[in-house]
């Protein structure tokens, strides 16, 4: 079996995120870069999977900045690695990259988070599945495969729901498709084999972009903390009610 793990490079949590000076455009100076938290789960999958004889492949949509979080995936177990050379626009050119990539690779599962932490949109898995008319299943937690089926367990309202798809599919997961705690850090073997591996760079099928940015805007700054001494309930009331709103 075949598997395309797709990933995203993001933001660290930690990083300060800031906008050009006309707030046009995300600001990448000083940013450090991770696997798009999501996309782990799912690499990690993907890698126990390598126990049954899958061979396992990393895709991203990236320019070459994005190489050495392609190297920490291929250090993580992944067996080889394409860039897509073209920095991804919006949902549409990525998910469509993707699925030129997967129509000409012969997968037979393409794994992926379900969303990815930078801008949350939560599109691209199931604009890849309605490109390549593949079964897709979102918020996966749970997934087992047996032959030429998958068996997926999501989260939905109230409860969890177990779906069977036939292969080749799309599963979108999220935290809970492996533990935290199976999460892989790579050792020295794997970040020197991962120096080893295949990553191959193809150039963009087609630049198509649905939508363009105008402005981004800044979380607006949050006001000093009021402290209000323990005897003074009337002045808290008083704070909560004037100035905080919420009562």
């Amino acid at each position: 079996m075949k598997i395309l793990v797709c990933i995203s490079s993001v933001p660290d949590t930690t990083s300060k995120i800031n906008f050009t000076a006309d707030q046009s455009a995300f600001d990448k100076n000083g940013i450090q870069w991770v696997i798009n938290p999501l996309d782990e789960f799912a690499l990690t999958k993907a890698i126990k999977l390598q126990a049954t004889g899958a061979t396992v492949t990393v895709l991203n949509v990236g320019g070459p900045e994005t190489e050495p979080v392609i190297r920490k995936a291929l250090a993580i177990g992944a067996n080889d690695a394409v860039r897509i050379n073209t920095e991804p626009k919006d949902s549409y050119s990525a998910a469509k990259e993707i699925a030129e990539a997967a129509r000409s690779g012969g997968y037979d599962l393409i794994l992926c988070g379900k969303e990815s932490i930078d801008y949350n949109g939560g599109a691209v898995p199931g604009m890849v599945a309605q490109l390549l008319d593949w079964p897709f299943v979102n918020a996966t937690v749970g997934l087992e495969i047996d032959g030429s089926e998958a068996k997926a367990v999501r989260e939905i309202e109230g409860g969890k729901e177990t779906i069977s798809v036939k292969l080749p599919a799309v599963i979108a997961g999220q935290k809970g498709l492996v533990d935290e705690k199976e999460l892989i850090i790579p050792n020295m073997r794997g970040i020197m084999t991962a120096r080893t591996k295949p990553l191959n760079v193809m150039e963009a099928a087609s630049i198509e972009v649905k939508v363009e940015p105008v402005t981004f805007e800044s979380v607006p700054t949050r006001a000093a903390v009021k402290m209000v001494a323990p005897d003074q309930l009337d002045e808290l009331v008083r704070l909560l009610h004037e100035e905080a709103k919420v009562i």
